[in-house]
């Protein structure tokens, strides 16, 4: 089956995370927390708080407002956290708390129909894909995905006459989308935007060729419909060991004949050769490195 290169140009495209830039400030240096949006999957730090421990459920105080979130662990690198970048604990979730979540869980659903059909009836070109009540606030956020710019103020107006609340909408890309939603992964594991970390960063196709692995666009994309995110995990550990060894198609001069290098296995620390007879060799690293320095290579 041949290759569709426009297709898997396509995989991807540039990652769209709607973050806030980051602010200058002095570098914090005390102890701080990681910590998890439930619903939006978005990581925030916060100040460690006596009587809260890792894996708790809190209640913070997020750009969004107030928020549960979920302790992950302590912060090891302080490198790129200013002080704009903390956000308060409010307290660790109570009774309270959980009955008013499982309200607004119910409320959620029903303003999700509600939005659709006004989507439908302004035939404005968006996909509603999350609706998420505040804690203790008047706000509900609307995340959707558009290809292009939308011009949804007729779409506010009608939701702040028929909620009576601040009215929030937040475009977002694909991968925010699956991280938004969760769901699981080819390895049968959550997925990792959703599970393991906000941070997306962009993927591309020459990572899958530096891994070996095929090109196939359903075995290397994910439920975004864009690349997936581990194919970034390994990459540079790729890059560096086969930047000390010949190419594959490359041509080795070995026990004085002429070979062709039909792969490189990293793991087996080999390299296949084939030669003008249809012969095939397994070659060990070592060798390769004791021609190189011979000047041989």
């Amino acid at each position: 089956m041949s290759i569709d290169h426009n297709e898997l140009k396509k995989l991807e495209d540039e990652v769209v995370v709607q973050r806030p830039p980051k602010k200058k400030g002095s570098v914090i240096k005390e102890p701080l927390y990681k910590i998890k949006l439930v619903y939006s999957g978005e990581t925030e730090v916060a100040r460690i708080k006596s009587g809260i421990s890792v894996g708790d459920n809190i209640i913070v105080n997020s750009r969004y407002g107030k928020d549960l979130g979920i302790v992950l662990g302590v912060v090891k690198n302080h490198k790129d956290v200013v002080e704009d970048d903390i956000i308060p604990i409010l307290r660790i979730c109570n009774e309270r708390d959980i009955k008013r979540l499982e309200e607004n869980v119910i409320k959620e659903k029903k303003a999700f129909v509600t939005c659709k059909e006004k989507i439908s009836s302004l035939n404005l070109d968006m996909k509603l894909t999350g609706v998420h009540y505040l804690l203790d606030e008047p706000k509900i956020l609307f995340y959707f995905t558009a290809d292009n710019r939308v011009d949804f103020r007729e779409l506010v107006k009608s939701l702040v006459s028929i909620f009576k609340m601040r009215i929030e909408l937040r475009q977002i890309g694909v991968r925010d989308e699956s991280r938004l939603l969760g769901g699981m992964g080819v390895c049968g594991r959550v997925i990792c935007c959703h599970g393991l970390t906000d941070s997306l960063k962009p993927v591309s196709i020459k990572m899958a060729k530096e891994q070996n692995l095929s090109l196939n666009s359903m075995k290397i994309s994910g439920p975004c419909g864009r690349l997936l995110c581990c194919l970034e995990y390994e990459y540079d550990f790729y890059e560096s060991e086969k930047a000390r060894l010949p190419n594959q198609g490359s041509k080795i001069r070995y026990q004085k004949d002429l070979y062709n290098i039909d792969e490189v296995n990293i793991f087996s620390k080999t390299i296949t050769v084939s030669g003008y007879d249809r012969s095939f060799i397994k070659v060990p690293f070592t060798d390769i490195k004791k021609l190189k320095v011979s000047g041989k290579l």
